[in-house]
């Protein structure tokens, strides 16, 4: 199998033939990766800054992904704590981290989304605990993980969600994916609060 290996801190992964990992333990299964978030907790990985570095090398980098098992069946997997990450052909998975989708799922848009969509998700479910009616301030929500961040709060149940970030044109869409209001930053002033934006 291929990989995207990190042998030096120092340089970007190099394309490379490895060896396919062997499932040893119970609840391990060996996936083909069909799909890898890039996101910057993996940059992170990659380039040993992490604060959850071990600075082992080599490492494949990756910390989630779609993959199928050996019996046809479509899983989102969050990738072991380990060097063996998901960018790579094939990958070993903990099942007891990993959930079955749909046989029509998009991997790749599954792969891309649920990094952003679980930081949000625990941070008001197991951080703060939010219950219905909750009001919440999201700063950055023009980036990706705000505006996953702003659906997932509406899903919950929020009563009041505001959305702060510097990309008009992401803001104005935000009161589409559930924001009730919306404040522009500008690098030059002060936060500025707008019901919307004209």
């Amino acid at each position: 199998m291929y990989a995207a290996i990190v042998r030096s801190f120092d340089s970007g992964p190099k394309y490379e033939k490895v060896a396919a990992p062997v499932p040893s333990g119970e609840h391990e299964a060996l996936v083909d990766v069909l799909a890898a978030g890039l996101h910057l907790r993996v940059r992170a990985q990659a380039n040993g800054s992490h604060y959850t570095s071990t600075d082992e090398l080599p490492l494949i980098p990756g910390i989630d992904g779609v993959g199928r098992l050996p019996d046809g069946k479509l899983v989102y997997f969050v990738a072991a704590d380990n060097a063996l990450g998901s960018f790579a052909d094939q990958t070993l998975i903990d099942l007891r981290r990993a959930v079955q989708l749909p046989a029509d799922a998009d991997p790749v848009l599954i792969a891309a989304a649920m990094n952003p969509a679980m930081s949000s998700w625990v941070t008001l479910r197991r951080r703060v605990q939010a219950k219905p009616g909750f009001k919440v301030l999201i700063l950055g929500a023009t980036g990706n993980s705000g505006q996953m961040a702003v659906q997932i709060a509406k899903h919950m149940g929020a009563s009041q969600i505001i959305a702060a970030g510097r990309n008009p044109e992401r803001l104005r869409s935000l009161t589409q994916l559930g924001a009730d209001v919306v404040c522009r930053r500008s690098r030059d002033s002060g936060p500025e609060a707008r019901r919307s934006l004209s």
